[in-house]
């Protein structure tokens, strides 16, 4: 079966665009275009459930902020691929907080749609080297004193973050550390619940935007 997009943005001739270039991935498939966020609960509430949603930001009546959380709250299994000509960190990191899966600007290049759209369906999610980029100039340094200190993470740790943060498997870094896998297991929900994240991309980030890890 292919996988079902919904694009919603307001610039009718941008969502042609992007609609004809979808359609040319043999995996994919535009179910619907729609203007808004608004537009886009009532399809959805009709049962027209897409896979993921490519969704602007700047729209009149409900805008990507706002149709971005209120699917994270009310369909979190649809993916949202952000796609706007606004790159500023404010607007990335607020789409990412309220439910965004990835962000792409609109001038990207058509094999790094489908590059997203693919690790979308494969992973879940999509951060380019663009948007962790942003994550880390988003940091003001100057906030923070120290978030080791401050998130209440021990040695232990913070030092499973570390390893965490690279290609090991969990495995790997029990061997790193000199523990059973079981052991990193309660290490990685402890992390997780501390830092207020639900998987080891979004705790790779938090470190890298803590500077926890030097990128």
């Amino acid at each position: 079966m292919k996988t079902s997009i919904a694009i919603v943005d307001d610039h009718e001739l941008m969502a042609k665009a992007l609609s004809g270039l979808v359609q040319k991935y043999e995996e994919y498939e535009v179910i619907y275009e729609v203007g808004n966020g608004k537009e886009l609960i009532k399809y959805v509430q009709l049962n027209m459930v897409p896979d993921i949603v490519l969704l602007d930001i700047n729209m009149p009546e409900m805008n990507g902020y706002e149709t971005a959380l209120w699917l994270k709250n009310n369909y979190p299994k649809i993916r949202i691929l952000a796609l706007s000509m606004n790159d500023k960190e404010e607007a990335i990191v607020e789409m990412l907080r309220n439910g965004a899966h990835g962000y792409l600007p609109k001038g990207c290049k058509p094999y790094e749609l489908k590059m997203a759209l693919d690790s979308l369906v494969a992973k879940g999610y999509y951060y380019s080297e663009f948007v962790t980029g942003k994550l880390v100039k988003s940091l003001n340094p100057d906030t923070i004193l120290n978030p080791v200190e401050a998130l209440n993470l021990n040695d232990r740790e913070t030092e499973f973050i570390k390893l965490a943060c690279s290609d090991l498997t969990y495995v790997e870094i029990a061997d790193k550390m000199c523990v059973s896998p079981r052991t990193v297991d309660g290490y990685r929900e402890s992390v997780f619940q501390k830092m207020n994240v639900k998987s080891r991309v979004g705790m790779v980030i938090e470190a890298i935007r803590l500077k926890i890890v030097e990128v």
